[in-house]
């Protein structure tokens, strides 16, 4: 049975979810595919073995594998699905990646976002489309409350760097031509969402804390912690998604809604390296970490999202705590690693009942 949730908007509607074979793609197709949109999907193939988007076996969303840098390719995803709502998730998401190929990058970061941009200008149907960019695009100031939607870009390093580029392209986009002409309504209302340090089951990608520690302990061996005193705002995978969502919801409903938005956890959630993973060990102990003593690329020491903006115009808010969050992914690993058992769709019930119970209005 399909959920009944976010006013039904979802609900029939053609939605393209761009890198959906990734982590958080993966998960959004799961997601949507509940809610009974019609999803099609634009991606590379997975660039893990095991993929959550293998392991899920969504045969009915349509599967496109297409590089964003292929304009041509790209257009002809969107002549064919005519979608009306567009999630934007494919990049290149990676820092240290990013160090070794700045160039593939910012090519898939801020040139296909472009080409995403174009073919959604020549296509009718759409209606919304959200750019899911990250917490990493503010100019490196931490602030006490949190970084804000109106503070300076910025980036020290590619992948931060081409996130806050695909911003600037989208407000451009936004205020070139999706603009409201004769009193008329905007041709299409384009929103982005920034978000990172997302954990869950299913992420296997490189360089990532917990999936390098979960890769560490399948094999036997300790995980070298880089840094372990960086402070971040960890948050389950489909917290954010459930702002994407809602934000959605809300463009469909208002044009008011375009523009940037913050979804992170609160200093709750705030907690660094070490701490995160001695806690994920108090759920799996076949987990273990030791401390590398080595230089390495720079990282911003501590990242802190203020997400009233969210709160107080979405009414949008996170459900799980860092104990529940980090006990539901412990969880999911260790019953795939024991089992090959795949609990998303579970988690995803589980976390849909708890908004319920917060009487989240997303949930009505």
């Amino acid at each position: 049975m399909a959920l009944n949730l976010f006013g039904n908007v979802y609900a029939g509607r053609r939605v393209l979810v761009t890198g959906h074979t990734g982590f958080k793609g993966s998960w959004l197709a799961l997601w949507l595919r509940a809610l009974d949109a019609q999803v099609a999907g634009l991606a590379l193939d997975p660039d893990t073995q095991p993929s959550h988007w293998s392991l899920l076996g969504l045969g009915d969303i349509t599967d496109n594998r297409v590089d964003l840098r292929d304009a041509a390719a790209v257009r002809k995803v969107f002549d064919v699905h005519r979608p009306e709502i567009v999630f934007h998730l494919a990049a290149q998401p990676l820092v240290r990646r990013s160090y070794r190929d700045p160039v593939g990058t910012f090519d898939t970061n801020v040139m296909g976002l472009i080409n995403l941009f174009e073919a959604a200008r020549g296509c009718a149907s759409v209606r919304v489309l959200v750019n899911a960019t990250t917490d990493k695009v503010y100019a490196d100031h931490a602030r006490p409350d949190g970084y804000r939607e109106t503070d300076p870009l910025g980036g020290h390093d590619p992948y931060s760097s081409s996130k806050a580029c695909a911003e600037l392209v989208s407000d451009c986009y936004r205020k070139s031509f999706f603009v409201a002409d004769n009193n008329l309504e905007p041709s299409m209302r384009v929103a982005t969402a920034r978000a990172g340090n997302v954990v869950g089951g299913g992420d296997w990608a490189e360089d990532r804390l917990v999936p390098d520690l979960i890769r560490a302990a399948a094999s036997g061996r300790a995980l070298v912690l880089r840094n372990p005193s960086a402070v971040r705002p960890w948050q389950h995978v489909l917290e954010p998604l459930s702002g994407y969502l809602r934000l959605g919801q809300m463009l469909w409903n208002d044009a008011g809604f375009a523009g940037s938005w913050n979804f992170g956890p609160g200093t709750a959630g705030e907690i660094s390296v070490q701490s995160l993973t001695t806690q994920l060990r108090t759920h799996w102990p076949a987990l273990h970490i030791e401390h590398d003593l080595a230089t390495h690329p720079h990282e911003a020491a501590i990242l802190r999202l203020n997400c009233d903006k969210a709160r107080q115009q979405l009414a949008w808010q996170p459900v799980w705590n860092i104990d529940t969050t980090l006990a539901r992914t412990a969880a999911w690993y260790r019953a795939f690693h024991e089992s090959s058992q795949v609990d998303s769709t579970d988690d995803l019930a589980a976390y849909v009942d708890d908004a319920r119970c917060l009487g989240l209005g997303w949930t009505a």
